[in-house]
C-alpha cells in the first residue's frame, strides 16, 4: 500500500490519548481519529450489556463515516467485553484491544507484592482474576478500583484543576506493606490513569513502577498493520476528534490535545534518522 493508515482510536473518553500519544511515536506514518464516547462516559460504573450496546453503536456510526484500516480499543472495560463481537461484526478490520498488564508487572516484582489500579467494572470482572491467576499466581495482588479517577483525569484534561488531596485518597490502597515488603509495581489497568502520572508519581508514599499498557498496544497496532503498510515514514499525519455526542471540544481541551501532538511530533522528528 501507498497511502497512509488510518487509525481509529476509541474510548469511553479522553483516557485513550495515552494510546493514541503510544500510536503515534510507533506509526508516525499514520492518519488518526480519536473518537471519546461521551454519550456512554464512564463505562465503569455501567452494566457489560449497557457497555456492549453503547460500544457496537458508537463503532457502526464511525466506521461508516471514517473506514479506518485498524481500530484501537484504547479502554480496558470494553476490550474485556467487546472485542470478540467487533471481529464478528467486522472481520476485514482489525481490532486491537487493551488488557491490564498483569503479566509485566508480576514478571519486574521483587516485593511480590503488586497492585491492580482500574475502574469497578474492571476490578469486579472474571478477566481480570484469571489474568492474576495466569500470570501474577505467586504474587500477592490488590485490586484496587476507583469511582473518581477517570472523572478526574478528564476534568483534568479539560484544564481545570484537580485537588492532590483527591488523587492521593485514591492510589492509597495500592502501597501494601507486609512482612518488612512493599507494594512495588502498581497496573495502570484504566487508560485514563496515566494522564495522572505525575501526581501519582510525586503524591505516592514511596517509588513504585506504574506500568502503562499503551506500548504494548501500540507495538501491536503495529503488527497488524505492517504487512499492508510496512513504510514508517515520518510525516505530518491527519489527526480528526470527535466526541459520540457531536459536541465541539472546548477550546481548552484542544490546546491540550494541540500541546500533546506537538510534543509527539518533536519526539518523533529527533528520532527519525537523517
Amino acid at each position: 500500500m501507498t497511502r497512509a493508515p488510518k487509525i481509529l482510536v476509541f474510548d469511553s473518553g479522553l483516557g485513550g490519548l495515552t494510546v493514541f500519544r503510544a500510536l503515534a511515536a510507533q506509526r508516525p506514518d499514520a492518519d488518526y481519529v480519536y473518537a471519546a464516547d461521551d454519550l456512554g462516559f464512564p463505562y465503569g460504573s455501567k452494566s457489560e450489556d449497557e457497555v456492549k450496546a453503547l460500544v457496537l453503536a458508537a463503532l457502526e456510526r464511525l466506521i461508516a463515516d471514517h473506514a479506518p484500516d485498524c481500530v484501537v480499543i484504547a479502554c480496558n472495560t470494553a476490550s474485556t467485553l467487546v472485542l470478540p463481537m467487533l471481529r464478528a461484526r467486522w472481520p476485514k478490520i482489525p481490532f486491537v484491544g487493551t488488557v491490564p498488564a498483569i503479566k509485566p508487572a508480576a514478571e519486574g516484582s521483587r516485593s511480590r507484592l503488586i497492585s491492580v489500579l482500574a475502574t469497578p467494572g474492571t476490578v469486579a470482572r472474571d478477566y481480570t482474576r484469571e489474568l492474576i491467576e495466569k500470570f501474577a499466581h505467586d504474587c500477592e495482588a490488590t485490586l484496587v478500583g476507583s469511582k473518581t479517577l477517570a472523572g478526574l483525569a478528564e476534568a483534568f484534561m479539560q484544564g481545570e484543576e484537580v485537588a492532590d488531596e483527591a488523587i492521593a485518597r485514591e492510589i492509597a490502597p495500592c502501597f501494601v506493606e507486609k512482612g518488612g515488603r512493599r507494594t512495588d509495581g502498581i497496573v495502570l489497568a484504566c487508560t485514563h490513569y496515566p494522564l495522572l502520572l505525575d501526581a501519582f508519581i510525586r503524591l505516592a508514599p514511596w517509588p513504585v513502577r506504574w506500568i502503562d499498557p499503551a506500548p504494548a498496544i501500540a507495538r501491536r497496532a503495529d503488527h497488524v498493520l505492517s504487512e499492508r503498510f510496512p513504510n514508517h515514514k515520518v510525516r505530518d499525519a491527519a489527526f480528526t476528534f470527535v466526541f459520540t455526542s457531536g459536541a465541539a471540544p472546548a477550546p481548552r481541551l484542544m490546546k491540550t490535545i494541540e500541546l500533546l501532538r506537538a510534543k509527539i511530533a518533536r519526539e518523533t522528528h529527533a528520532r527519525a534518522p537523517a
